[in-house]
């Protein structure tokens, strides 16, 4: 999805990934030969040809995220990031350093270990020549899908004045990035830059405009649907009313999550209908696999997302191919990266970079 995003302004070289279907998938969306399977941390360098213009990683988020455990960048999913920053400084010693990163993770990984995994990141890019900042964009801002996650953007090469803002500023510099950067040592915040990313137009795209037709999963009983609204809060069952008693018909996003009450785990069922999902995630992990709620005056009813649906919301053309199995597309899409935002990135910031190197073919590795 990395590569859809960046375009046809970049030849991409060298692809990793652990998981073999994500592999196999990756195969059959871009039918190259560039894809190697396994563990980023065992590549030998002379795996990886030429000198990279990029790299852009999206190592897992299971151990940095709300839904996940917050082990840290120390736990053996997100601890992946290590792995391929040793295949990066292997490359630096060879003099084939790419010029320009991009990490990418959920916005958890700011906070993650009261702050120190964002620090040891940061002193790691530092150390290694880098000159980096952050960006917290949300995949709303291109898709209707609430998914914010962490842009780092280091670079070797002196940005141009007009690719760096003076002070952090809105809807990109969060709080969150903005704490991050506060807390760096004086020695690793010298090397922090405030990218100037401009805010994209606004979306004009809703969910119920991408749900399918004839969707590929089944439709719910009356009683699973009555089962789901049961599960409700007060508050969470008067937005269903509410709708209801509107003159049109409405698409809403549930999930299934615990929450604590008296004192006590409850699950609860709870619905959006501002247009958006919510963050889609593999269906084996954190809230699982999203739900979608149709009301159409007093008739409710629900069935779960298909994979296609969820391709969609990480702005994929329904051309882009899809494992057979609806559980291992929505775990394909789920650990994925929205393509607009990538796009976004690439046009305003990373092409930008590139100009500034010698003036050959792009390559991302």
């Amino acid at each position: 999805m990395a590569r859809l995003g960046l375009g046809s302004f970049w030849r991409v070289t060298f692809a990793n990934d652990l998981d073999p279907g994500k592999a196999d998938a990756y195969r059959r969306a871009w039918g190259d030969s560039v894809m190697r399977q396994g563990d980023v941390a065992a590549l030998p360098l002379d795996a990886l040809p030429g000198h990279a213009d990029l790299a852009w990683a999206s190592f897992p988020c299971q151990d940095l995220s709300l839904a996940g455990a917050r082990g840290g960048l120390a736990a053996p999913r997100s601890g992946a990031f290590w792995g391929f920053w040793k295949v990066v400084e292997g490359l630096a010693r060879e003099g084939r350093a790419p010029q320009t990163l991009v990490l990418e993770n959920v916005s958890g990984l700011l906070t993650s270990h009261g702050g120190r995994d964002f620090e040891a990141l940061a002193r790691a890019l530092s150390d290694g020549g880098y000159a980096f900042g952050a960006l917290e964009i949300d995949a709303a801002h291109f898709v209707p899908q609430s998914r914010p996650r962490i842009f780092i953007i280091a670079t070797r090469n002196a940005p141009e004045a007009t690719l760096r803002a003076s002070e952090p500023a809105a809807p990109f510099h969060s709080d969150g990035v903005r704490a991050s950067a506060a807390r760096l040592p004086p020695d690793v915040a010298k090397r922090w830059i405030w990218w100037r990313l401009p805010a994209p137009p606004l979306r004009n795209t809703h969910l119920a405009d991408l749900v399918e037709d004839e969707p590929s999963t089944q439709w719910h009983s009356d009683a699973q649907t009555g089962e789901l609204i049961a599960m409700m809060s007060p508050l969470q069952r008067a937005k269903v009313v509410a709708e209801q008693a509107r003159d049109a018909p409405a698409v809403g996003a549930l999930f299934k999550r615990v929450r604590i009450e008296n004192g006590e785990k409850r699950q609860r069922a709870e619905v959006r209908f501002d247009g958006l999902a919510g963050c889609l995630r593999t269906p084996a992990g954190g809230s699982s696999r999203q739900t979608l709620l149709f009301v159409d005056g007093q008739r409710v009813r629900s069935r779960l997302m298909t994979a296609r649906e969820g391709a969609r919301l990480m702005g994929l053309p329904d051309e882009y191919p899809l494992p057979e199995s609806q559980s291992k597309g929505l775990h394909l899409v789920g650990d994925g990266v929205a393509a607009p935002v990538v796009r976004w990135l690439s046009a305003h910031l990373l092409e930008p970079l590139a100009a500034r190197t010698a003036p050959v073919r792009r390559k991302a590795g």
